[in-house]
């Protein structure tokens, strides 16, 4: 079932849960992620990044997320992660993407808020739901951001004027993660997370999900964190089934790394402590 992801955050805030949001790069891992939603019962993200074009081009990342989302009883939201140009943007939503992210957290504060307003006035005319980035979640490698980035925490003192100011559905913050692989544990600021969590009714995502470890991400999910961005953890997991089993022909290859996606997105349902939810 396609969806916005604007009721599934909500009710994820009010029952203290997070959804997973899963970046796919291909049919296998699209249709890997949404087939273990709906054997589970769940409702599910799938997000396309930006940054991903290379791989497959935005029109064939909305071709299979709407056929895939179609195809199940479960919601699912299709979303664009990470969208920096407005045009691209734009574009996602004419092909039929439900949620869009506008990633400005590089830009000044007014900057920022200049582009959220703009891509929100946009998107909800199609019903579309819209997610923003204060602070900046930085990269530790460029397996999902074009350049390597140090993380800024989110000031609690702008949270509240840059909600009130873009209507914003949903919002990224930056409590100490960073996309891709970490060099040892990272440190969250969980009191930075409660603070923010205290002064918005909005949901709040976190992006960097991968390898932040089951207790932090667990920790977020019930302390006001509502989505869950992970990447490296699915594509590091494929190639462990891959390297653990020694396929002798590509489609079993392939078989064995969507089985490896498939183990990472239980695990990750089980962390984040998911729940069913009806429309």
């Amino acid at each position: 079932m396609l969806t916005n992801s604007k009721i599934l955050l909500l009710e994820a805030k009010k029952k203290g849960f997070a959804i997973p949001a899963t970046n796919f790069i291909d049919l296998d891992s699209a249709r890997t992620f949404v087939n273990t939603a709906q054997e589970r019962g769940l409702p599910l993200i799938l997000p396309f990044a930006q940054s991903h074009e290379s791989i497959i081009s935005l029109d064939e990342a909305a071709v299979i997320g709407k056929l895939l989302a179609k195809r199940v009883s479960v919601p699912i939201v299709l979303h664009l992660d990470h969208g920096e140009d407005m045009d691209f943007i734009f574009k996602a939503i004419e092909l039929g993407f439900t949620s869009v992210m506008i990633d400005a957290s590089q830009e000044s504060f007014e900057a920022n808020i200049e582009k959220t307003e703009k891509v929100v006035e946009y998107a909800h005319k199609y019903n579309v739901s819209v997610e923003a980035e204060l602070g900046h979640v930085g990269a530790n490698d460029t397996s999902e951001s074009e350049t390597l980035t140090k993380s800024v925490y989110t000031e609690v003192d702008d949270v509240v004027e840059f909600v009130s100011r873009t209507n914003v559905d949903s919002l990224a913050i930056s409590i100490g993660t960073a996309h891709g692989v970490y060099k040892g544990s990272p440190k969250l600021n969980f009191q930075r997370l409660r603070e923010i969590a205290l002064v918005v009714d909005i949901p709040l995502v976190l992006h960097g999900g991968s390898s932040t470890g089951d207790a932090n991400l667990k920790k977020c999910a019930i302390s006001g964190i509502s989505k869950i961005n992970i990447y490296t953890d699915f594509i590091n997991g494929a190639f462990d089934e891959i390297k653990e089993n020694v396929p002798g022909g590509y489609i079993e290859l392939k078989q064995l790394a969507n089985r490896g996606m498939y183990k990472v997105l239980n695990h990750y349902f089980d962390v984040f402590q998911t729940q069913p939810v009806k429309l």
